[in-house]
Order: C-alpha cells, then sequence, then structure tokens
C-alpha cells in the first residue's frame, strides 16, 4: 500500500507520541510490542522512535485474525482450555526485568461474533488465566506501558460500514489522529498541557476524599462507593520503576478504585461493547452489595454470562471513570467499536480487576489489605460505558451530603 506523504508524516507522528509521551522508553530499556499484522508499518516507525530514544532492544509479538479463527474452526475440544503460558511467562519475567510494554490495537471488533460462545468464553478464560503474571505486573502499574491505535480494514469496515474500504480506513484514520492528538504543531507539548489539565482534575478529586458516585439518567440509578484508601489518576503517571507514562493514547479520563462491595442499583450501557469479537448490545444490569445479581442484554447475552461467570470478582467492579460527553472523541460522533477510543467518549465503570495504583500507600498494603478497603480481583477488566449527555453524577461525601458533579454529561464542580 501506497501511503500519501501526508499519512506517513502523521503515522511517524503518532509513532513519536507513542514512544516519547505513551510509553516513555528509557535508555537501555527493552520494548515488548504486541500487534496485528495489519500494523506493521506503525511498529516499524515506534522501532525506529523508541531506538533513538535509548531503547536497546524492540521485539514486536503479531497476532493474525486467520490464525485466530482457524483455531475457533477446527481446534479439538479437548484443548481449549490450552494457552501458551510460556509465552505470558516470558512476557512477566521481562516486566520484571525492566521491560516496558506497548500493545497495539485494532483488530476486527466482530471477529468472534458468530462463533460459539462456550469455545469463545473457554478460550478467553484460558488466555486470562496464563497472562495473570504478566497483567498483574500492568494493573499494578509497576511498569510503563502504553496502548496505541492502528486502522486496520477489517477495524474501519465496522465504523464505517458500506464505505469503500480505502475511504473507510482513510476516515478511521483521521479520528485516530485526532483523538490521538498528533494534529497539531507540537503534538508532545500538546500532550503536555493535556495531561496537566487531567492531573488538576485527579487531584482536586483527591482532596475531595469523597465516599461515593451517584450515576443517574434513563434506566440508571447507581451508587458507587469509593475503595477506602482510594486515588483518581489521569493522564500521565510515574511508573513503579519510576518512569511516568501515559497508559491510553488518547485518554479523556479521570478514574479510580470503587469499593467491590459498595455498589448498588440498576444501570443501562449506552455505548454497545465489543469484546473478543463479540458484541454485546444494551447491557442493563443490577447489583446488590457490590456484585451484579441480573444482567440483561439485547445481544450477546450468552458471552455476557459466561465473562461474569469467569470468577467471584467478574460480577464486581474494578474501576469507575469519570469523562465529560463533550470530550472530543464524543463530540467526534464516531462509535468506534473499541474500548480504547469509545471508553474515552463516556463515563464508565469496568468489570473486574482494580488498579493497585488507584490506591494509596499500595506500597506497604498487601494483597489481603488491599481487598480489605475495597480492591477487587479478577482474571478479567472490562470497560463497559455508562455515561451521555442525559447522565448525571452527584459526588456524596462521608456524612451523606452531596455534590453536583456532573449535569448532562458535563463536568458542574470545577476545580
Amino acid at each position: 500500500m501506497v501511503l500519501s506523504p501526508r499519512h506517513e508524516h502523521l503515522l511517524d507522528r503518532l509513532a513519536e507520541v507513542a514512544v516519547r509521551v505513551g510509553v516513555n522508553v528509557a535508555h537501555g530499556q527493552q520494548l515488548l510490542i504486541t500487534a496485528p499484522l495489519d500494523a506493521v508499518p506503525l511498529v516499524r516507525r515506534i522501532a525506529e522512535h523508541a531506538y533513538r530514544a535509548g531503547a536497546s532492544l524492540v521485539t514486536p509479538f503479531y497476532s493474525d485474525d486467520v490464525t485466530t479463527l482457524a483455531r475457533f474452526h477446527h481446534a479439538a475440544d479437548d484443548t481449549l482450555d490450552t494457552a501458551a503460558d510460556w509465552l505470558h511467562e516470558g512476557m512477566a519475567s521481562a516486566y520484571r526485568k525492566g521491560a516496558a510494554r506497548m500493545a497495539i490495537t485494532g483488530g476486527n471488533p466482530v471477529l468472534l461474533a458468530n462463533e460459539d460462545a462456550e469455545r469463545v468464553s473457554r478460550i478467553g478464560r484460558a488466555a486470562s488465566k496464563a497472562g495473570r503474571p504478566a497483567m498483574e505486573l500492568i494493573t499494578r502499574f509497576a511498569i510503563n506501558w502504553n496502548i496505541v491505535a492502528f486502522a486496520t480494514p477489517a477495524w474501519a469496515a465496522q465504523v464505517f460500514p458500506g464505505v469503500p474500504e480505502a475511504e473507510a480506513v482513510s476516515r478511521l484514520w483521521d479520528a485516530i489522529f485526532q483523538a490521538s492528538r498528533v494534529m497539531v504543531d507540537d503534538p508532545v507539548a500538546e500532550w503536555k498541557a493535556h495531561n496537566a489539565h487531567l492531573r488538576k482534575r485527579a487531584t482536586w478529586l483527591n482532596e475531595k476524599r469523597f465516599a461515593a458516585l451517584h450515576f443517574t439518567g434513563p434506566d440508571t440509578d447507581l451508587t458507587v462507593g469509593l475503595a477506602d484508601g482510594h486515588a483518581w489518576a489521569g493522564g500521565a503517571e510515574p511508573a513503579g520503576n519510576g518512569i511516568v507514562c501515559n497508559p491510553n493514547i488518547p485518554t479523556e479520563e479521570v478514574f479510580t478504585t470503587p469499593h467491590a462491595r459498595k455498589v448498588s442499583g440498576t444501570v443501562r450501557a449506552t455505548k454497545p461493547l465489543f469484546h473478543q469479537g463479540t458484541l454485546i448490545d444494551d447491557i442493563a444490569v443490577r447489583f446488590e452489595e457490590g456484585r451484579i445479581v441480573e444482567a440483561h442484554a439485547s445481544s450477546g447475552l450468552d458471552v455476557l454470562n459466561r465473562i461474569l461467570d469467569t470468577d467471584e470478582g467478574a460480577r464486581r467492579l474494578g474501576e469507575v471513570a469519570l469523562v465529560p460527553a463533550s470530550s472530543p472523541i464524543s463530540a467526534s460522533g464516531i462509535l468506534f467499536r473499541n474500548t480504547l477510543f469509545d471508553e474515552n467518549a463516556a463515563s464508565h465503570i469496568a468489570l473486574g480487576q482494580s488498579y493497585a495504583k488507584c490506591m494509596l500507600d499500595t506500597d506497604s498494603l498487601t494483597e489481603a489489605h488491599l481487598a480489605e478497603q475495597g480492591a477487587n480481583t479478577s482474571f478479567i477488566h472490562i470497560d463497559w460505558m455508562i455515561g451521555s449527555s442525559k447522565i448525571d453524577v452527584d459526588a456524596i461525601n462521608h456524612d451523606g451530603t452531596r455534590e453536583p458533579l456532573m449535569r448532562q454529561g458535563e463536568w458542574s464542580n470545577q476545580p
């Protein structure tokens, strides 16, 4: 594929932002990259910028949709609980020895939509269990890491159905470049200012020390208690290795750890969830004492129920995030069908594993202490969107008094 000079320039800028702002690779550090095969052009540019920044070794690992589907279509049933433990253990070992991680997203969001839900669940569960050693280091924010996107034809076809492939890919790339803040004169400076704004918001929330958040709107009346010793985060943060990085490019959220046993009420998703190639639409759930006790969806309900049955923590929350309805990604009017983007268009919650980085004094706390304070543990961490211009959010203080945080999806209390 021949790329235009403009596209080449913006793709190189995205690679530079991914390296300098996103993962912020340090001199002498190794970098592991996971990516779909189509993303080779971006991987090569990231490798170039990483070596210029001082990386000692860049190692890419590629996934392939055709190979993935071959397993679902032809693998024997008694092999579906097998995962590449050796690969995940090797990655975890690399992270423990100081390597950084970068993931490039862009796969087909409905790749597994027509596959048997039981096979999808078993393969996904096995992969999650195998990946736990590496994922724990990421959720603890022990290392610098980053996720960035590549516009594949399969993804573009889902975002812009019925549009010729070349036009769909071009439109998706423009949306990615815009959301990733590289279509400006100085993207690195732009990200510095954006990170400062998110940090100001998170600092204000940390100073307030609210006890809970209350979401209200159509089919939503949800109270999310916040974990004892929770900490709000947003934008660039120092990882446990001391390197400041932006885990997500793009990002518009401030987020924290909910109390896994103090969530109650009902909530309806405001955007579809695309999980492991399956569309789950119109999610509506009811929480009691932190646990989902009732779940509905107009499509993908079988997959949703299997997600909820992954383990005990899968029915509880590990993250709550606030995003204004006027965020640039929301303003684009595009349903990206990709959590990296769609979660930054709306306030959201996440089922499963909590981020230890969103707790105070984690270095002195054991896993048991974190759990006592409300942090959740699970093999999964799955974000889904509950915010919109029709959703209000109140903060609840420890004395039961309330403060308006968001009205019709917009911040109403400025720091």
